[in-house]
């Protein structure tokens, strides 16, 4: 049935090709159109849902505290940062910072922006410019220095410990202009002809950066690597015009996908801008198959047609099932979490289903359109058959496999061993910075400036309170309206207060309206409002949890104790901000920089604090109504194991020392939300490859009708995922994003010349009913087929080798290991197991004998 349907759609291209090649032009151009419409999107926090929890909460996080990502700006100097033209260069970077668009002028931080804080007359603070214009002097310089490093809030965050590095730290309103603003600043750091090092970092740079050159690499690459797969096709056919057939489809396939996926209004993200780049040599696979077997059986003066026809009538079920359960592979990453991992799976198996259906329309189609001349020449100028190097070493290959059959069985079962324990040893980690060459820039600007300060990545422990200060004053109000001890007139206002209590209003509000209202009050209505009013007074302080001295100081020991286990490298709070002004309104020494012992002591010194230049700092750290505060930790790496590390500690050290009970715990910051992300990824990628892996051997069992040949069909497969993941494990390579999205693409492809090569030797079987016969033909024209389609597919990745980002590098790499690893295994396992399975399999006792009976070989090809 499979086979009149293929030969009737043969017959029906070959019969119709100005409307096949029409049809195919009309549809790519249509396609094509769309790719215009192309909307970037380079921010890993997409990685998560919308709806995800983390990500909720950071967002949230962010508009109550009123942050924003941030580019960080260093400079640094061998001989000191405290110098006149150095600091009048910090200055100048300062001002041309906070006037750019885009930027969020009030909390720049730098030197040049802040304040210092001292002592004033009469138990007052004074609040001066650190550096509002650049010293003069050296003198004045020192003095600088002198007043930052009396300044925790500043000291090791603007200024190094080691004073050779200073920074400005530029909030931005949107992380989308972090790489256009990084240029314009950088620019201008151009201009000064500054003594200094200059460098800009932070992850919303890396990002956006990544964004920018991924663009650009996916523009180079994907033509380099069509480049490559046209000069190997030459390399195999000598003939230009044969082999153009193959390069069609693939340009038609990644034009056709990717408009659909910009025209279904999709943004392409760091996942999706690879798609073009693993269709290009994906999309080729068929192609090859049926040029390799066209070209091995055309002769002079053939019919095209008839060839095609007979190639077609060999090659349409493999080229179907492998098609299938290639695509399968990349539909199982549907199955993770993470939305563009998903876009990228569906479209790319979307993309392999494309190449399949044009490949079986227009290759026919196209071959039977070349002059014969054409096809002539090709003949004459190939090798003749099993006469090329490929060939010898096929051969050999197969007689190696069909002698020591048991002893390539225990060295294949001995990599899977030693790959099964490289797998245990496998890390997962990732750092959008680390997506960049170890030259790169950007890479060393995060080296330089992590090594001279505290750290440039950040991380938010977030603490609210459950306390419900607005319930407890409702209760009171009820107290009071049910015994009736007011006159009708305050009953009725102290009835309407409660009402609008209960909706929006604030206690705060409350408390004030009611402190008014005694104005107006006589008799027994002053003595109950006053007790009202106290009741309501002692309410609210309790309710404002973070001007509690006990609460501050458990905040400010977990800040010591996450700063002494050197996970951390600074850490600013609420409880550092009181203990400063604190400091400076008794004695300015360091015996006074503690706590004060009430709450109206602290919330004096924020009144304070409050007068400064900068009152909206304050807002970073606590929430006005002051119910919740977050801990600010700088870190010196962005890795995921750092991150994890830290929320270890805090976990360990919650359980040691349980939070005060009216508090909750949650993490915020760029660096958590990657490590939520990756781990998300990390156990969706593990589910979608067991799904997929499980789908495809029953597809396999089904497909072949045999739970022999099924099982058999997946040992390339199996071996080939846990030797590339236990020569990860070996290497020490972190898993991160591109290692896990490479699972499905083994998958898919690994499973690809199983089939090819199951599929023809059962068809060999049949028609010889010799085994050792089969294993000949099979190392001839299948076995080269099989070994130009890795060894194209590999050479068409290598583009990915020279690229400046090293997810491509990675893609690169291990894709040309996963396609020479699966051929090879293809090669010599299958022929081994089938060896040693062959009476089961096919009913053979001896290699070389005929079936032991026609029931057993109608048995073993129909199970």
């Amino acid at each position: 049935m499979a086979n009149r349907r293929h030969a009737s759609l043969t017959h029906w291209a070959t019969t119709h090709r100005k409307t096949v090649f029409w049809g195919l032009g009309l549809l790519t151009l249509a396609f094509t159109a769309l790719l215009p419409l192309i909307q970037i999107d380079t921010d890993p926090e997409n990685m998560l849902p919308a709806d995800n929890p983390d990500r909720v909460f950071h967002n949230q996080v962010q508009e109550r505290f009123n942050m924003h990502d941030t580019l960080v700006v260093g400079m640094v100097h061998p001989e000191g940062i405290y110098q006149p033209r150095l600091l009048a260069d910090l200055h100048s970077v300062t001002r041309y910072a906070e006037q750019l668009e885009g930027v969020i002028t009030p909390d720049v931080m730098s030197l040049a922006s802040v304040d210092n804080i001292t002592q004033g007359e009469q138990n007052t603070l004074r609040f001066e410019w650190m550096m509002r214009t650049p010293p003069e002097s050296a003198e004045q310089a020192q003095r600088i220095r002198t007043q930052v490093e009396n300044l925790p809030l500043l000291y090791d965050t603007l200024v190094s410990t080691d004073g050779k590095a200073a920074s400005v730290y530029i909030p931005i309103e949107d992380k989308n202009q972090s790489y256009a603003l990084s240029r314009q600043i950088q620019r201008h750091i151009d201009t000064l002809d500054s003594e200094a090092e200059w460098h800009l970092t932070g992850l919303p740079v890396a990002e956006d950066r990544f964004g920018h050159e991924m663009f650009v690499q996916m523009g180079i690459s994907a033509p380099l690597a069509g480049l490559m797969i046209f000069l190997l096709l030459w390399v195999f056919f000598r003939n230009i015009p044969f082999i153009l057939s193959p390069m069609i489809v693939a340009l038609a396939t990644v034009l056709i996908t990717m408009g659909a996926l910009i025209g279904a209004g999709f943004t392409v993200h760091i996942m999706s801008s690879m798609i073009a780049i693993f269709l290009m040599p994906i999309a080729v696979v068929d192609s090859v198959h049926i040029l390799s077997e066209f070209a091995d059986r055309y002769r002079r003066g053939a019919s095209a047609k008839a060839v095609v026809t007979e190639v077609m009538s060999h090659l349409f079920k493999p080229m179907l099932l492998t098609s299938i359960t290639s695509a399968v592979g990349f539909f199982s990453l549907m199955l993770t979490p993470i939305p563009p991992v998903q876009v990228f799976g569906f479209f790319v198996g979307l993309g392999i289903l494309l190449a399949f259906a044009i490949t079986i329309v227009v290759i026919p189609t196209y071959l039977t359109s070349l002059n014969p001349q054409t096809l002539d020449r090709m003949v004459e100028r190939l090798p003749e058959e099993g006469k090329t190097k490929l060939a010898g070493a096929l051969i050999a290959l197969g007689r190696g496999a069909r002698v020591r059959a048991r002893l390539w069985l225990l060295g294949f079962a001995t990599v899977f061993a030693l790959s099964v324990w490289g797998i245990t040893q496998i890390q997962i980690n990732d750092n959008p910075v680390r997506w960049f060459k170890a030259d790169h820039e950007l890479r060393v600007a995060d080296r330089t400036l992590n090594d001279h300060f505290a750290g440039t990545y950040d991380a938010y422990l977030v603490f609210d309170s459950d306390t419900a200060p607005a319930q407890q004053a409702g209760s009171v109000l009820e107290e009071v309206l049910a015994s009736g001890k007011l006159s009708e007139e305050h009953q009725q206002w102290l009835a309407g207060q409660r009402q609008q209590l209960a909706g929006e209003r604030s206690l705060s509000d409350l408390v004030l309206a009611l402190d008014d209202r005694l104005f107006d009050a006589a008799g027994q209505d002053v003595r109950v409002l006053e007790a009202v009013l106290e009741d309501l007074e002692q309410i609210q302080s309790r309710g404002q949890t973070f001007l509690q001295p006990d609460i501050l100081a458990y905040l400010g020991r977990l800040e010591t104790h996450l700063v002494d286990s050197g996970l951390v490298g600074k850490s600013n709070s609420l409880a550092d901000v009181v203990k400063t002004v604190n400091r400076e309104l008794r004695s300015g020494d360091a015996k006074d920089f503690q706590l004060p012992n009430s709450a109206n002591g602290v919330s004096q010194t924020l009144l304070q604090y409050q007068s400064s230049h900068r009152p909206q700092d304050l807002w970073h750290f606590v929430t006005p109504d002051y119910r919740s505060s977050l801990i600010w930790l700088q870190l010196t790496s962005g890795d995921n194991q750092h991150m994890s590390a830290v929320v270890e500690a805090v976990e360990r050290y919650v359980q040691s020392h349980p939070l005060p009970e009216e508090l909750t715990l949650q993490w915020a910051g760029k660096s958590y939300l990657n490590v939520v992300w990756q781990s998300e990824m990390v156990e969706g990628m593990a589910t979608s490859l067991l799904s997929a892996f499980v789908i495809v051997l029953v597809m396999m069992v089904l497909l072949f009708r045999s739970l022999w040949f099924g099982l058999i069909s997946m040992l390339p497969l199996t071996l080939t995922i846990t030797a590339i993941y236990g020569l990860i494990g070996w290497i020490g390579k972190d898993y991160d994003m591109p290692i896990a999205v490479l699972s499905a693409l083994t998958l898919g492809l690994s499973i690809d010349f199983a089939i090819h090569f199951v599929e023809r030797a059962r068809a060999t079987v049949r028609e010889t009913g010799n085994w050792s016969e089969t294993l000949d033909v099979m190392f001839r024209e299948p076995a080269r087929a099989i070994a130009r389609n890795a060894v194209v597919i590999a050479v068409g990745f290598t583009p990915l080798l020279l690229a400046p980002l090293v997810p491509y590098i990675t893609v690169g790499a291990f894709l040309a290991s996963i396609m020479a690893l699966s051929a090879l295994v293809t090669l010599i396992l299958l022929p081994v197991v089938m060896t040693l399975l062959r009476r089961p399999l096919f009913g053979l006792r001896e290699a070389n004998a005929t079936p032991t009976s026609s029931a057993q070989q109608n048995r073993s090809t129909t199970l």
